[in-house]
């Protein structure tokens, strides 16, 4: 009798390793909707992510220290010293980017194609959930190279906070450990972004997992007609399926060590908190809410702000239990397909003001200063931009 042999010998003496046999075997073969197709592969992705993202954390943390005197030089100790430290830094860096667009591209299929409905309810909301906090990953993240534009935007993002009504001022503060952004901000961000967070996420996808394999895909059939899929018309989840996840997840791979060897994030300029830079702006997932709170001034005004970067992440939480009706496929759902469109778009178009917003751009030979809100201001040779602008 071989080693294997006499191991598996060992664990069939003492467990019931058939029904984990059969389980296994089961999940494996499950058949899968015939209209499963490469859109399909981003969950997988996300999941991929968020492993290289906990691998690469470990690696950094033992080296990494959590204080205003070392985190930066940390960085700096890593990126020049540590064995591949500096690429492990970058797929790191670049990882939360993928991930969060990965979990945004697996809810836009989830969404239109109605996979929210009766009964995935509950893993349409976990996976919103994830979503949520891995945002969160990235707001934590950012502030602990402890460099100017992490300082900064750390600064502008908590005192938004401040805007929330009745408990505003308390939330900035719980989150600051302080009025202003210290050691004690660093420290609580740090505990959030290696701890908290991870068990939380680790948690959800675990629920999210098993939810999804006990109810398999969704079919495009409407709530309440699902059939179970026969082997003529369904899909192999293995090897058929697994083989499309495993050709993305090697492409994936390449396109991250690439972006990080070829567009490394730099490591900036050690935080100053008596030195403020020009125009601080969050990451690419946070312009939205960024540029949208800036059409909201006063008290009141920064209360239905607030207000308005709430809703869509509220409506997106409970929106199995909003539309209720039958169908799913896309062009028996008119309503909710164009009430998703203009969300993204919405969304994508509030990010772009913002991205652009407070600069200079060239269009078609003639330079505008976009300012603030998002209007261009034609730049007149010989004077301020800032000045045309208005702002």
């Amino acid at each position: 009798m071989g080693v294997t042999q006499r191991i598996m010998k060992f664990f069939d003496d003492r467990f019931d390793t058939e029904t984990i046999k059969r389980f296994i075997d089961k999940q494996a073969h499950k058949r899968l909707p015939p209209h499963t197709s490469w859109l399909h592969v981003f969950g997988s992705l996300s999941l991929l992510l968020f492993l290289i993202q906990v691998t690469t954390g470990i690696l950094l943390l033992i080296y990494y220290r959590p204080t205003p005197a070392e985190a930066h030089k940390s960085i700096q100790y890593i990126t020049a010293k540590v064995n591949f430290g500096w690429l492990y830094r970058q797929i790191h860096a670049w990882g939360a980017t993928f991930m969060i667009a990965a979990l945004l591209l697996h809810m836009l299929r989830t969404y239109f194609y109605g996979a929210y409905k009766k009964p995935r309810e509950l893993t349409w909301m976990t996976g919103v959930l994830i979503f949520i906090l891995t945002v969160s990953f990235g707001f934590t993240g950012y502030l602990l190279p402890w460099n100017q534009i992490a300082f900064w935007a750390t600064t502008v993002g908590t005192e938004s906070a401040a805007k929330v009504p009745f408990i505003g001022e308390w939330l900035r503060y719980f989150l600051r450990g302080g009025e202003t952004v210290t050691g004690e901000t660093l420290s609580r961000f740090f505990v959030v972004h290696v701890i908290i967070l991870p068990w939380l996420v680790t948690g959800l996808i675990a629920v999210h997992l098993v939810l999804m394999r006990m109810k398999n895909l969704a079919t495009l059939d409407p709530v309440d007609q699902e059939r179970d899929i026969p082997p003529e018309r369904g899909i192999p989840f293995f090897p058929v399926h697994v083989a499309k996840e495993a050709v993305v997840a090697i492409l994936l791979l390449a396109v991250l060590v690439t972006v990080s060897v070829l567009w490394p994030w730099a490591i900036g300029e050690p935080a100053d908190p008596l030195s403020t830079p020009a125009h601080i702006k969050p990451e690419w997932y946070f312009l939205p809410s960024y540029q949208l709170l800036k059409y909201f001034e006063g008290p009141y005004g920064a209360i239905v702000g607030i207000f308005a970067c709430t809703v869509p992440f509220v409506l997106l939480l409970f929106w199995p239990l909003l539309d209720r009706g039958k169908e799913r496929h896309p062009r028996k759902r008119p309503w909710a397909v164009s009430f998703g469109l203009i969300g993204l778009l919405s969304a994508l178009f509030l990010g772009v003001l913002g991205h652009y917003s407070e600069s200079n751009v060239n269009v078609f030979g003639q330079r505008y200063h976009i300012d603030l809100l998002g209007w261009p201001h034609a730049i007149v040779e010989g004077q301020d931009a800032e000045d045309q602008g208005g702002h």
